[in-house]
């Protein structure tokens, strides 16, 4: 009788990873303090983005203690064809996980932290109340560090967002990650309205919060689709637009079609603050946490100097 593959093998489509140019090259930075930030991670028992989606900035963030957690387990219940974290059935929700998080958070002595997570489709109201939890424990145990939350979409889950906002994080972030016309190719699982009314309805439940949104490139869009989303979240009146190089995890993700040059990234910056944007990061290794601590403080003067997009 005939064994029966793995269904990934099966099912997932083989794509030869193509080499990388020569302007997307990461510095490899085992610093002592990569092992530090590495080994309070590791000793909470608490899973990072920056691991599971093998981010390409790891290196560089860890050694400044800089660090995206991700909370409600590190299982997703999507697949979306550019993820490398993992889509199965989640475990149960670590209730310690707030505590952890911000006994971290403090050791590491954070000024800024980025939390994100996986989609809990399982969940009545999509992890939304643990999101606020995370918040709350954070801000309680360090008063005087900024929050920053990268969330699922919450589809299907009504006003289950609210949660998240009344918790006051100090920027809400959701990525539209692509195009709406590569959505069913790239992600599946997700709706591009849902994901635009989802930042456009935080915007109108707390005015006075950062909103903020990412874009892949590379993955076969064109530039006036670029440029009509742009006009989407200027609509929805998000804040922040980052845009990154896609690149593919392994040879059965989506692949990359081509890979933008540093010179059309900055055409795209320019682009994005003639549209309005408070803020925003443009390069090939941008990604959404990417010196999001940094950025922030320069979203906060901006604002302060009552250059208000939203205005």
């Amino acid at each position: 009788m005939e064994k029966l593959r793995h269904p990934e093998k099966v099912n997932k489509e083989f794509n030869p990873i193509k080499k990388k140019p020569a302007w997307i090259r990461v510095k490899i930075n085992n610093s002592s303090i990569f092992a530090e930030t590495k080994k309070i991670i590791k000793d909470k028992g608490l899973v990072t983005v920056c691991e599971e989606a093998n981010c390409p900035n790891i290196s560089e963030c860890w050694s400044k203690k800089h660090a995206t957690f991700m909370i409600l387990g590190d299982t997703c219940t999507r697949a979306c064809a550019f993820c490398n974290v993992k889509t199965g059935i989640p475990s149960n929700i670590d209730l310690a996980e707030p505590e952890k998080i911000a006994n971290s958070v403090y050791e590491l002595k954070l000024s800024h932290v980025v939390i994100t997570s996986v989609d809990r489709d399982d969940l009545d109201d999509g992890g939304a109340q643990h999101f606020a939890n995370v918040v709350t424990s954070i801000k309680s145990k360090n008063p005087n560090t900024t929050v920053e939350i990268l969330t699922p979409d919450f589809l299907r889950k009504k006003d289950s967002y609210k949660i998240v906002v009344n918790s006051n994080p100090d920027v809400f972030n959701h990525n539209l990650e692509t195009v709406p016309s590569l959505y069913l190719r790239v992600r599946p699982g997700s709706r591009y309205f849902q994901s635009l009314n989802l930042l456009a309805n935080v915007k109108i439940h707390n005015p006075n919060i950062f909103t903020k949104s990412g874009l892949m490139v590379g993955l076969g869009e064109n530039k006036d689709e670029l440029c009509q989303v742009m006009d989407d979240l200027r609509c929805a009146n998000v804040d922040f637009l980052t845009i990154g190089q896609y690149l593919q995890p392994t040879p059965k993700h989506y692949p990359v079609k081509n890979f933008i040059t540093p010179e059309d990234f900055e055409m795209y910056k320019d682009i994005a603050y003639s549209k309005g944007f408070l803020m925003v990061a443009s390069s090939p290794l941008t990604r959404s946490s990417y010196h999001a601590g940094e950025d922030f403080a320069i979203l906060k003067s901006k604002r302060k100097a009552g250059l208000d997009s939203c205005q």
